[in-house]
Formats: structure tokens, C-alpha cells, sequence
């Protein structure tokens, strides 16, 4: 049986110790400041991968948009199935209320109906029966191993359709036997998770229904061999996916020459950023200074991710590199904002009423709960943060003074519950000290986290303040590493060449490509 009592579970992909060599090596002129000029003009990509040629551009042909088109799909299908051990493919269910899905009701319930009445007339039409045999001993065939002969030979024997037609013309074909066949080689090579619906095909007694039915079950059978050879392709794919997925980019950059510009927009920002505050820490007052400020190509490309923590998803593009993990990047941030949120509210009720609740760790928790369903959704446009922060700072007081009365104290008065409320109301606005504050610290140690090894031995310390959402903080930063990690890996040579021409202009570029050129 090809997938019968298969359990497979992967892990999230963790980058191998020959993937970090080989990120080392082709990011090896991004170490630190110490980086000499002579190790930015090395080649580390193919000549074509550098975003500094001189060349004009070509004209780009549909063939070729739709190759790098075609290319991308493959490699975020790739990217996604090695990196998401729940990926699975899923059958797509039209909407009965649709156009579509009414017109696919009617023309199914048709064609079951002319079954039903060939096979009641007198005497019985079976082509149509024999038809839909037919095309289930294909189906039943596809699902089997090489090895499986004996079975190969048996489906093909009972369901010889030449054999069933000379049967008919006699009437002597047992369309009800051939059916109870099918079900039983079903229950065979099915997965455990259909044995319900073997079990119920069996009970069913109107044959056109049984029929029917197969081919419902038949095509969740399909989507379960689907589903078995992504899981076990995902141990390949997770070994092989920094090669795989920096080729398949590097044929993109082939066809569509532009496809590294919004990355170049995204890593210049960087460098703009870093370059003036280089220059306001170190210019000294009423001293010329004609040096260019030198930058580590390191810290640039971690600010560069750290930007992506702050990216509004809506509305602007990502960079060309990061499209795979979109998705991911977008819900890591939603997940990050709440935790910010958190982590602001607990920081105001510490600070007000702290020292009446000292002691009391499940009142923490429960107001952190709260918090959490309360803030649900935050990052959806129709989402009343303000009227939120409102309700969550009138219960916070309900739950402090329940608080309160279990132990005798007097409960909060009018002016201090307030207070709290208004200060919970305060964090949505613009420049917040609080809100900033927080999400410093947050900024402060995920990018404590891009600069430790990979995998990192353990967990930097969490900054003062967060130690409410310490362990989901841990968690996110955890996945927001792996997918940073993974992405220097792959994309590091395009990087470098970036980099090499922001950072120390067309010249040192130019040797680059000729360098290039000449290997």
C-alpha cells in the first residue's frame, strides 16, 4: 500500500552546517567594519546576478516574463513545503450560494440522473456505467507503488472493460459486484484517515449513490497521495533548498533583469539611515571631517530586516528576496504588535497598581488573557483599537478590585481607575512614550537575535519590561531568526553585490563584474 498508516512530522527547516559554510563564504566580505575594499571587488554570483551593470537594458519578451513567472511558482512552492511542515494542498470547494457552484450542482445532479434512469430502463443501458468503470481502474492504478503487480493485474482483470461490455450485451454484468470491488481495493490502498468513508460506502445500497460517492472518496484519496509525496519530499527539499532556491532566483534575474530593485530600494534605505547616524555620532562640532563614514554591510542588512518588524504589508511592496516568506513575515509582525500591546498594558498597571497587586502572579496572568482575546484582530483596518484599549482598561479595574475585596483592601477609587483607563485609551496615539519604549526594548532584542549563530546555543536575555510576554516573544523571535537565517543563506551573493555598490560606489562594482567577466 503506497500511504497506508503513514504519519510523517518535520520540523521547521533548520539551516545544516554546510548551508552556514556556504553562507559564509559568499558573505564573507560582510563580516565586520574591518572589511577591506579589495574583499568587496571578489566575485561571489554570476555576472548577471549584479545590480551595477552598465549595460542598456534589454527589451524583455512575454516567453521570457512567463518563464520567470513560472520560475518564481516553482520556488515558492518549494520554499513553502520544506519551510511549513503543515503545508498540504486542499480541494477547492465552490461556494454552493455561486454562479459556479450552482452550475456545477445542476450539470453533476444531470448527468446521475441519466444514470439512474439508464440503468432502471428495461432492459439496463450500461455504457455510461461502464464509462465511469473505467476511469476508476485508472484512478485506482495511479495510486499504486511500481512493486504492486499482483494487484495491477488484478484491478485490470475485474475491471476489463471489454470483458463488462461482452457481460452486458448478455445482461449478465453485476454492476453492484463490480462496485463492492472497487470499495473493498479502496479500503486497501486508502489512508486510515478514509476508513469512515469506506466504511459508509459499504452501507450504501442505491448503486448510482455508491457510484457517486467512489468518486467523492476516490478524489480525497488523490489529495491524500498529494499530501503523502509533499511530506516525503520535505526532507529533500529541506536539504537541498539553498541551491535550489538561489539558482531558480538567479534564472528569474536572467530573464527579468529589474528583479532585484525593490530589494536595492530596501537595503539603500538602510544604508542612508545608518550612513547619518554614523555621521551625527561621530562629526565632531566646528571640525571638518571630508571622510566618508564607513559602514559594517552587516549591521546594514540586519537594520534592512529589522525594517521588515515595522513593514505595512498593505501597502508596500516587499522586497524581491523576501516574497516567499511573505506571509509568514506579515502574521509575525500582526503577532508582534499585539505582544507589544501587551506588554504596554501590563507595564501601566504595574506602574499604578503594582504595589496593591505585588505578589499575585494570577492576577497577571488573567489580565494578560484578557488582554490577549480583547486585542484579537488588532491589525484588521476595521479594528476600534481605541473603544478596545477603553474595555480592556474598564475590566483590568473590575478584575484589580475583585482583587482587592478577596483580600480585604479598600478597592481602587474613582480617580486612579481613571486614570488607568485613560492611560490604557493613550497608547494608540501618535509618539506614545510607553508605546515607543516597548518597542525599543522589542527592536533592541531582536536584534540581539540576528547576531548570534545559527542555530544559537540559547536565548539572549529579554529587556526589562517584557518579562509578561517573555515566552511568546521568544517563540516569534525564534521563527523570525530561522527565516533571516535562511534568507542570508540564499540570497547572500545577490546581497553582497548590492552591497558592494551601495557601499563603495560604481568603481569597486565595476571590478567586480570584470572580475566576474574574466573567470
Amino acid at each position: 500500500m503506497p500511504f497506508n498508516g503513514e504519519k510523517q512530522c518535520v520540523g521547521e527547516d533548520q539551516p545544516s552546517d554546510s548551508d552556514s559554510s556556504r553562507f559564509s563564504e559568499s558573505m564573507a566580505s560582510l563580516s565586520d567594519y574591518e572589511c577591506s575594499r579589495q574583499s568587496f571587488t571578489s566575485d561571489s554570483s554570476s555576472k548577471s546576478s549584479s545590480p551595477a551593470s552598465t549595460s542598456p537594458p534589454r527589451v524583455v519578451t512575454f516567453d521570457e516574463v512567463m518563464a520567470a513567472a513560472r520560475n518564481l511558482s516553482n520556488m515558492t512552492l518549494a520554499h513553502e513545503i520544506a519551510v511549513n511542515e503543515n503545508f498540504q494542498l486542499k480541494q477547492d470547494a465552490l461556494p454552493e450560494s455561486s454562479l459556479a457552484g450552482r452550475v456545477r450542482h445542476i450539470v453533476h445532479q444531470a448527468f446521475w440522473d441519466v444514470l439512474e434512469s439508464e440503468l432502471n430502463a428495461e432492459p439496463p443501458e450500461y455504457e455510461h456505467a461502464i464509462k465511469l468503470f473505467e476511469e476508476i481502474r485508472e484512478i485506482l492504478l495511479s495510486f499504486l507503488t511500481p512493486g504492486g503487480n499482483r494487484l495491477r493485474n488484478q484491478i485490470c482483470e475485474v475491471l476489463d472493460t471489454d470483458l463488462i461490455r461482452q457481460q452486458a450485451e448478455h445482461s449478465a454484468v453485476d454492476i453492484q459486484g463490480l462496485a463492492n470491488y472497487v470499495i473493498s481495493t479502496m479500503g486497501k490502498l486508502c489512508a486510515p484517515v478514509r476508513d469512515d468513508d469506506i466504511r459508509e460506502l459499504k452501507a450504501t445500497s442505491n448503486i448510482v449513490e455508491v457510484l457517486r460517492q467512489i468518486f467523492h472518496v476516490l478524489d480525497l484519496m488523490k489529495m491524500d497521495m498529494v499530501n503523502f509525496t509533499i511530506r516525503s519530499l520535505r526532507p529533500h527539499l529541506q536539504r537541498q533548498l539553498v541551491d535550489y532556491e538561489r539558482t531558480k532566483f538567479q534564472e528569474i534575474l536572467e530573464e527579468t533583469p529589474s528583479a532585484l530593485d525593490q530589494t536595492t530600494e530596501w537595503i539603500k534605505e538602510s544604508v542612508h539611515e545608518e550612513l547619518l547616524s554614523l555621521s551625527e555620532a561621530t562629526l565632531t562640532p566646528g571640525a571638518e571631517n571630508n571622510s566618508k563614514p564607513s559602514l559594517s554591510p552587516t549591521l546594514v542588512l540586519n537594520n534592512s530586516y529589522l525594517k521588515l518588524l515595522q513593514w505595512d504589508y498593505q501597502k508596500k511592496e516587499l522586497p524581491e528576496t523576501l516574497m516567499t516568506d511573505g506571509a509568514r513575515l506579515q502574521e509575525l509582525t500582526e503577532k508582534l504588535n499585539q505582544l507589544k500591546m501587551i506588554a504596554c498594558l501590563a507595564l501601566i498597571t504595574n506602574n499604578m497598581v503594582g504595589a496593591l497587586t505585588e505578589g499575585l502572579p494570577e492576577l497577571a496572568v488573567r489580565l494578560k488573557r484578557i488582554s490577549a482575546v480583547l486585542l484579537e484582530g488588532m491589525n484588521k483596518e476595521t479594528f476600534n483599537l481605541k473603544e478596545v484599549l477603553n474595555s480592556i482598561g474598564i475590566q483590568t479595574c473590575v478584575e484589580v478590585n475583585k482583587t482587592l475585596t478577596e483580600r480585604g483592601l479598600p478597592t481602587l477609587n474613582a480617580e486612579v481607575q481613571a486614570n488607568l483607563v485613560g492611560q490604557f485609551s493613550s497608547i494608540e496615539e501618535e509618539d506614545n512614550p510607553i508605546w515607543s519604549l516597548i518597542d525599543k526594548r522589542i527592536q533592541l532584542y531582536m536584534k540581539s537575535l540576528l547576531c548570534l549563530p545559527s542555530p544559537p546555543r540559547c536565548m539572549p536575555p529579554v529587556p526589562g519590561g517584557l518579562a509578561v510576554v517573555q515566552q511568546e516573544l521568544e517563540s516569534l523571535g525564534s521563527q523570525y531568526a530561522n527565516i533571516v537565517n535562511l534568507n542570508k543563506q540564499v540570497y547572500g551573493p545577490f546581497y553582497a553585490n548590492i552591497l558592494r555598490k551601495l557601499l563603495f560606489g560604481e568603481e569597486a562594482t565595476g571590478k567586480a563584474e570584470a572580475s566576474s567577466s574574466t573567470n
